[in-house]
């Protein structure tokens, strides 16, 4: 047998996985790690990983609901009635939308599981996604493993970061057949409003576009606003569904818990492919999840007072060094303009290299984030302050 015989075949990946799009900031990660590996003091606002701590409350559910050995089984398929009640309570209470748990509700590993699923559920080669520019990542992978084509929506400062739905061609709505939202929104932290909501709702019943309404940061607003559910708005349930996570309203991102809910056949389709792909959450963890959704809220209330601190006292120390720059009104980000001549990635390297401040670059979400760049106001107050003094120091402004 000569050598040849034993030589492995190369391994060569199905089509679908040269269609992802890059991780763009796989980069910007490495280059933070090795910064820090350094020795340098690294203020780290580029990504969106929740800072605090799970409330007490949730992870001492967690911990006695693992010791009962009914969670140590193979949860039902698609998960335990009592989280969709507590996820139709929570709706009820905080959005007066009714929910049936059994039929409108559908329990995720995790908000990005659901983005990617629906692409896929719903979409074949040659139908388009309207997605927004600037706008979450993710969207474009299940768009890419569903082998659709992608419709951007700019998202403009001028038009208050909203998409213009009579912007878009006729040809592409023909072929329309899913829209991504996001609101409060990443990047950009605008917020909707219930007039959007109801354009949206028109819009998508002339052209037969079914909306996925991210709702990722929709407890966190400031100065007294509550961010608007897209279910809120008459006709939404018939035309969407929504997804929302436990992992920034109740610092649970390690967690991965969430859920969509909605439409009765998107549901269903949902339920279906998660059939054929897992077997639920594990049971302690959707146990302390309905704990999160049905106890005392106090916790949410201060986790959005403390963004909102964290936010004023951060806004404050930029205008101190002379960037004008606009209070976000939800979400935990900022959204900055970048000075010129920079470009946004070229601004992210000056920050991390004379500054040691981490920010992602807007164009890493799209063209139309490019003269931005996302901050997370995910460290405490004098980290935040500390951080604008480093970048005044640069003398930019």
């Amino acid at each position: 047998m000569n050598e040849a015989t034993h030589r492995s075949r190369p391994i060569i990946p199905a089509e679908r996985m040269k269609q992802l799009p890059k991780q763009f900031f796989a980069d910007l990660v490495q280059r933070t790690n090795a910064r820090i590996a350094e020795g340098h003091d690294v203020i780290n606002l580029g990504q969106g990983n929740p800072d605090l701590p799970t409330a007490p409350h949730i992870v001492e559910a967690l911990q006695q609901a693992a010791a009962d050995p009914i969670y140590h089984r193979y949860p039902p398929f698609s998960g335990f009635s009592f989280l969709k009640e507590a996820v139709a309570l929570r709706y009820k209470t905080d959005y007066d939308v009714d929910l049936d748990p059994a039929s409108e509700v559908a329990v995720l590993f995790g908000g990005k599981t659901g983005l990617v699923e629906i692409s896929q559920i719903l979409l074949n080669p040659g139908d388009v996604c309207l997605v927004p520019d600037p706008g979450y990542p993710d969207y474009w992978s299940g768009v890419a493993l569903a082998g659709a084509e992608m419709v951007m929506m700019p998202l403009l400062e001028q038009h208050g970061f909203m998409p213009a739905y009579d912007a878009i061609g006729e040809e592409h709505l023909r072929r329309a057949k899913l829209m991504f939202l996001n609101y409060p929104n990443n990047p950009t932290s605008a917020v909707a409003s219930s007039s959007f909501y109801e354009e949206t709702v028109r819009f998508a019943e002339r052209h037969g576009i079914v909306v996925a309404s991210d709702f990722a940061y929709g407890a966190i607003g400031f100065d007294g606003q509550r961010p608007v559910s897209f279910l809120e708005t008459p006709g939404a349930k018939e035309v969407g569904i929504e997804f929302y996570t436990m992992s920034k309203t109740y610092n649970m991102a390690g967690w991965r818990v969430a859920f969509a809910v909605g439409n009765r056949e998107i549901i269903r389709l949902i339920n279906l492919m998660q059939d054929h792909m897992y077997v639920s959450l594990f049971g302690a963890v959707q146990a302390a999840a309905a704990a999160a959704l049905t106890g005392p809220q106090d916790s949410v209330c201060e986790l959005c007072a403390i963004y909102e601190r964290r936010r004023d006292a951060f806004f404050e120390a930029l205008r101190r060094i002379g960037w004008q720059v606009t209070p976000p009104p939800g979400s935990f980000f900022a959204w900055l303009p970048v000075p010129k001549p920079y470009s946004s990635a070229a601004f992210a390297d000056l920050l991390l290299e004379k500054a040691n401040v981490v920010v992602a670059p807007g164009i890493g979400f799209g063209e139309h984030g490019e003269g931005y760049v996302r901050v997370g106001l995910l460290a405490p107050e004098a980290r935040l302050r500390e951080a604008a003094d480093r970048i005044g120091q640069l003398a930019l402004f």
